[in-house]
């Protein structure tokens, strides 16, 4: 969970909410416009995935976490993807929750086995939980560039993913000028381009001392590199769709028009959109991203947790235009407290491709 609250330019985020009851209403939800048989559903051709994320941040969410992989494990899916926070922080774990302290080698372990136990393929992308927070993680803080160094080591060493099955990844690391992010990879499932970027919450880890922008430097080349020889090699090979899975919410509506803005805003009490755009850490992400989106022209999925909103939805806006870019779908995975998953659907028949779907895990139901 990102260090930033959930208020965008200076007003609090509570439309976003709004919007994210309205999309938990629906069952089924369509994105964009316009390999083995494991997950692959009786229609000819359809594959299907899980997409999960925020989980599990304390000892209730262990136990709840528990039952959401035994219903994934039930099903006949392609892969499980992860997208980051593996636990959670020293805001939201207290001793009294009685589940493995945050950043310590035990929630490593534990965390590693879980992923290891699934009878799918499983895919991890790093949040800021996992390490870029664990300076201030409680009981015990932790130098984070050490953390992640463990990470490295722990979920992302050999050429398959994790899993009692495992699915062959490409990793960026297979270039040796980006030798180190062995956590960026990417993979062709159902004539679709998935690839996973190292980008996490807590502002991508910029602005908070000198050692840490020097790495959100460098960290944010490799990323830009990695997603533009995504789309490249997407477009060669005439790939239907493109997915790309992070930790970040990227704060798409630092980059909304002042109308778009204030449909989001409360209305009545005098907020007015900011005349300036504030600057983040995701401003080069974002600019990429809408270049190689109007570019390849067909659906492109960014999916994301951080901010612990179910929602899917369409806030890429063309900086030009102004308009929405309608081949861009945004879908961020159901997030602690909650623990239930997101089915993805591709179908060759479809022309949007895509097709998103809650699941929710009966044993973690909240009791009102």
């Amino acid at each position: 969970m990102a260090t930033h609250d959930f208020s965008l330019f200076g007003w609090r985020w509570i439309a976003g909410v709004y919007v994210t009851q309205i999309i938990l209403c629906g069952v089924v939800i369509l994105a964009g416009c316009a390999g083995p048989q494991t997950g692959q559903s009786e229609a000819a051709g359809k594959v299907e995935f899980a997409l999960i994320g925020d989980m599990p941040y304390d000892g209730k969410q262990e136990e709840e976490y528990a039952n959401l992989m035994k219903a994934i494990d039930r099903e006949d899916l392609a892969f499980v993807a992860h997208n980051g926070d593996m636990w959670g922080d020293g805001m939201t774990w207290k001793d009294t929750t009685k589940g493995l302290a945050p950043c310590g080698d035990a929630v490593f372990q534990d965390r590693l086995a879980r992923a290891m136990k699934s009878e799918h393929p499983y895919i991890v992308a790093p949040g800021d939980n996992d390490w870029t927070d664990c300076w201030r993680a409680k009981p015990v803080p932790y130098d984070p560039i050490e953390r992640l160094s463990k990470l490295r080591q722990m979920f992302f060493s050999g050429e398959k993913s994790l899993g009692q099955h495992t699915l062959p990844l490409t990793r960026q690391s297979s270039d040796p000028r980006y030798a180190k992010y062995r956590e960026n990879v990417r993979w062709v499932y159902g004539d679709v381009m998935f690839v996973t970027l190292h980008m996490m919450g807590s502002n991508n880890n910029l602005g908070r001392t000198p050692d840490m922008d020097a790495e959100y430097k460098e960290r944010n080349a490799a990323n830009l590199a990695w997603m533009k020889q995504a789309f490249a090699l997407a477009a060669r090979n005439k790939n239907r769709a493109i997915m790309i899975i992070a930790q970040a919410n990227p704060q798409f509506e630092n980059g909304w028009p002042n109308k778009v803005q204030e449909k989001y805003m409360l209305r009545g009490v005098g907020l007015k959109a900011p005349e300036k755009k504030r600057t983040t850490g995701f401003d080069d992400f974002l600019a990429a991203l809408e270049q190689e989106t109007l570019a390849f022209g067909k659906p492109v999925v960014y999916v994301h947790g951080d901010t612990h909103l179910f929602r899917v939805d369409k806030p890429l806006y063309g900086s030009h235009s102004k308009r929405v870019i309608e081949n861009f779908t945004r879908v961020e995975t159901i997030g602690f407290p909650d623990t239930h998953w997101v089915r993805a659907i591709i179908d060759p028949n479809d022309p949007n491709v895509f097709t998103f779907k809650q699941e929710i895990v009966k044993e973690n139901l909240v009791k009102h």
